[in-house]
């Protein structure tokens, strides 16, 4: 409309030159009232109403572990997810107006996941979902099932001192404050590797007091540091091939 108000006007006072230029001038302003009267367009991400846990079973037996075994778990404790709520806006006139607001929801869960008997050595791999868990930023704790083991320091936060249970006798691992934006926002099935050693006096890891390191086949495989070879571009680790990122001697000692 102010473009063709303007054209009129500059054509009345110039002649074709100012209806040309009265002409862009209302288109730009014209442009100006638009944007600014343009609501902004709010896309909002998708909100959880309730936490999924993937297994929690009342009265379960409690696995004895024997050796080295990849094992299921069972979750013992959880909290209310928490929820972190990130806009952002792009686009836009000059004017100010319209453009795209965006609402993103992320969500994080702390819970306790029960494992087997203990007392346990400790545990290795951790997968998720069938994948080997990578998550950046994530926090978790290892409780080898001791007798004499205390409550976890976030249950007894969120519990209560003298509230919170032990669970002494039973190897748990505690999981502070997963992000699950990855699992699709839920606790993913977990699957751990358990290391539990014989308590027998007899046993070859009592009874062992020295290992003679045969050389064998294969170059580096007993250096105790990383060995880096540099003869190309894409500059690797010679005798690192698990996902501890240590020498693999290091590795298969431990």
């Amino acid at each position: 409309m102010a473009s063709v108000v303007l054209s009129v006007v500059g054509g009345a006072i110039a002649g074709p030159i100012g209806a040309a230029v009265g002409s862009v001038v209302g288109a730009v302003v014209d442009s100006l009232l638009v944007s600014a009267l343009t609501p902004t367009q709010k896309a909002e991400g998708q909100r959880l109403s309730d936490i999924k846990i993937t297994s929690a079973t009342e009265g379960i037996a409690i696995p004895r572990v024997y050796g080295r075994a990849r094992m299921g778990g069972n979750i013992i404790w959880a909290t209310d997810f928490r929820e972190e709520k990130h806009t952002t806006k792009s686009g836009g006139g000059k004017g100010g107006g319209g453009g795209v607001e965006t609402t993103e929801y992320l969500y994080f869960a702390s819970f306790a996941v029960a494992l087997c008997e203990g007392p346990i050595a400790g545990i290795g791999r951790i997968w998720a979902d069938g994948k080997e868990f990578k998550v950046k930023g994530a926090v978790y704790r290892v409780h080898k099932g001791t007798e004499t083991q205390a409550p976890d320091t976030l249950i007894q936060a969120k519990m209560g001192t003298g509230n919170a249970p032990a669970y002494r006798g039973v190897a748990y691992i505690v999981f502070d404050d997963l992000p699950l934006q990855k699992f699709g926002n839920r606790i993913p099935q977990l699957t751990f590797e358990v290391f539990r050693p014989v308590d027998d006096p007899d046993s070859a890891e009592q009874v062992t007091r020295a290992v003679n390191l045969i050389p064998g086949a294969g170059e580096f495989v007993y250096a105790a540091e990383k060995i880096l070879d540099t003869t190309t571009s894409d500059t690797r680790a010679e005798n690192v091939n698990s996902s501890a990122g240590q020498p693999d001697l290091l590795v298969a000692l431990d």
